[in-house]
């Protein structure tokens, strides 16, 4: 998998170096430069359709919207991994606090409960196979 990336990065770094040169060339055109002008412009030609062919290797490659925005924003693409996860364990702490406070709300429920209704609870507890209070 690594290795259509890789071939990918290179064929678009060769793109950008051909781009580049072509820059030069266009900026101190001279008519005696028409034929290296040419040639290059078949070097770019070439490179997209090599890019192109590329395509079907990435169609199994999905990227969220939110990383093009992290880009947009002169952000590193890979902090969107990183702030997703503090995301979902942030959520997960805030779960877990949920969690506990029910347990805490059940085990003092139940004692409240046993002292109210002392013979319901024990029927309870025994229905359940359980001697704990919670």
């Amino acid at each position: 998998m690594a290795d259509r990336f890789e071939n990918l990065e290179e064929q678009l770094e060769r793109f950008i170096e051909n781009t580049r040169q072509l820059g030069i060339i266009v900026s101190d055109f001279q008519p005696q430069g028409q034929n290296a002008l040419n040639q290059k412009l078949q070097t770019m030609v070439q490179g997209l359709q090599e890019i192109d062919k590329m395509k079907s290797q990435m169609q199994d490659v999905h990227v969220p919207l939110e990383v093009f925005e992290y880009i947009d924003q002169g952000k590193n693409p890979n902090l969107y991994t990183k702030h997703c996860l503090e995301k979902a364990l942030g959520k997960n702490e805030q779960v877990k606090g949920k969690i506990d406070a029910f347990k805490k709300f059940k085990a003092l429920l139940v004692l409240e409960l046993s002292d109210v209704f002392p013979k319901e609870m024990a029927n309870y507890r025994a229905m359940r196979g359980d001697d704990r209070p919670t």
